[in-house]
């Protein structure tokens, strides 16, 4: 790629993703993201041959970006720009009180979900056994038109169901800043449900030339735990087998372009799920729901840098170190989704990939992951070395039978994990290379020699012949 367009674009991804105030020397480092993942091994004194063909996500942005012909016209380009038409927001969901009993032994489990014209959508915490729940959360969202509406609805989390309870709703411009306290409405009859709190900060868009309603963070993260668990006693050290974690990410769009990864078709397993009126569809997508539901229990957080993304890793039975493991993950339009590849959760279904996207015909990637020590891997990695004085390495890969990503977007999924966590070693690497196959085959052999970990950990298992399976419960769960 030219010099010139190649600068062109990585300015166009800094600017438009300004929210997260990323730095000049950070984009610098997507210079890898124009060339195949061969090419920056080899940079980095790797004997792999190096491939000439371009990553078919900057042709995206290329054609993307329209980028004028005279010198004149990409200077007035490259300035900041106005638009009154459209506004860059930030809401701060501040708090409710009045609310509604809800539960037999009075109170409620709260929280709530909110859209921007049908356009962007955003689900809060839930607030335990409390009337008068305070969330206090952030959301940001750029290029929004003047006459967008806000619209939220309240909820009671009603655990291990499909459904939660409905308390109300209520909708508010959000063109002109201030704090509101808007009355819940309850949906047929309009009756008073409570107040709720929140406070709007609009500007005038800086970059129209970004797509409406984009997300600009902050990047937060929810813990879920599977259902099964509720019925169980679970070791201390398989707590995290019945454990996935959800991402929001900031520029996924920006950074995949018009690109996605379609279900493969053919693929046995994915053939069997996606056929028209499949009877297994309807049971993976109740499995996502009951998996993903927001309840009382899940863990939330902001991820701000490199070290709260690896802190999600640390194995809090093993004294907090990080586990050398397996995960599976989904991207889709806005999330990032994954849980160790061995998930008791798992068993039974044909598709780990599946059950993380909700049967979505299209994911924008998927594949697996492993951390490694970056110098050395695991295979020179010693167990009396404290992990807080070593540099992590995250390694993907587009290992998906289901939906067969193409290795050519690899350097965009590089791209997007350092955008959003600063400071993170990536490398992301084609499922046939061989540099995968032998670094996850030490982190596998470590896992078991040093660590306690079973080698049937590292596929789904069920311990009790006894257990009740997330594919069970999805088959007969209604509420």
């Amino acid at each position: 790629m030219h010099a010139k367009v190649f600068n062109q674009v990585k300015n166009r991804i800094r600017q438009e993703l300004s929210p997260r105030n990323r730095s000049e020397g950070n984009f610098d480092n997507y210079v890898s993201a124009g060339r195949s993942s061969s090419e920056y091994r080899q940079e980095e004194g790797s004997t792999s041959p190096t491939g000439n063909r371009t990553s078919k996500v900057f042709s995206q942005f290329t054609k993307r970006m329209h980028r004028p012909t005279s010198s004149q016209n990409r200077n007035s380009y490259d300035a900041p720009s106005h638009s009154f038409n459209t506004v860059d927001v930030t809401i701060q969901f501040v708090s409710a009180w009045d609310l509604p009993v809800m539960d037999p032994v009075g109170g409620a489990d709260p929280y709530f979900k909110a859209e921007i014209d049908g356009r962007i959508t955003y689900t809060s915490t839930a607030k335990p056994s409390t009337l008068t729940p305070t969330w206090n959360e952030v959301w940001h969202i750029k290029n929004v038109p003047v006459t967008a509406v806000l619209k939220v609805h309240v909820y009671d989390k009603d655990e291990g169901f499909l459904h939660d309870d409905y308390i109300g709703k209520f909708k508010t411009p959000i063109a002109e800043s201030g704090t509101r306290e808007i009355e819940i409405e309850s949906m047929v009859t309009k009756h008073r449900r409570g107040v709720f709190k929140l406070n709007v900060i609009s500007n005038p868009c800086l970059r129209p030339t970004m797509p409406q309603y984009t997300f600009a963070g902050p990047c937060r993260f929810s813990r879920h735990r599977s259902p099964t668990v509720g019925a169980l006693t679970v070791a201390a050290t398989e707590e995290r087998l019945y454990s996935t974690w959800k991402i929001h990410m900031i520029g996924i769009n920006e950074f995949f372009g018009d690109t996605w990864q379609h279900w493969n078709q053919n693929y046995p397993a994915a053939q069997s799920i996606f056929a028209p009126l499949s009877p297994i569809k309807p049971i993976i997508q109740n499995a996502h729901r009951l998996l993903y539901a927001r309840t009382t229990a899940n863990a939330f957080g902001i991820l701000d840098r490199a070290a709260d993304f690896i802190g999600l890793f640390r194995d809090e039975a093993r004294d907090n170190r990080i586990k050398p493991s397996i995960y599976t993950y989904v991207i889709d339009e806005d999330t990032f989704r994954f849980s160790e590849t061995g998930a008791v959760f798992f068993v039974d279904f044909a598709s780990k990939h599946a059950l993380h996207s909700k049967c979505a015909t299209e994911v924008r990637y998927s594949g697996e992951f492993h951390w490694r020590p970056a110098i050395g891997g695991w295979n020179n990695f010693q167990e009396q070395i404290d992990d807080s004085s070593v540099a992590w390495e995250i390694v993907f890969d587009n290992n998906s039978g289901t939906y067969a990503p193409d290795k050519q977007m690899l350097p965009a999924l590089r791209a997007l994990i350092e955008y959003n966590f600063p400071g993170l070693q990536v490398l992301a690497l084609d499922r046939e290379d061989e540099e995968l196959k032998a670094s996850t085959a030490a982190c596998r052999a470590y896992g078991t020699q040093h660590r306690g970990i079973q080698e049937c950990e590292f596929q789904p298992f069920k311990k009790n012949p006894q257990e009740q399976t997330l594919m069970h419960m999805a088959s007969v769960r209604r509420k």
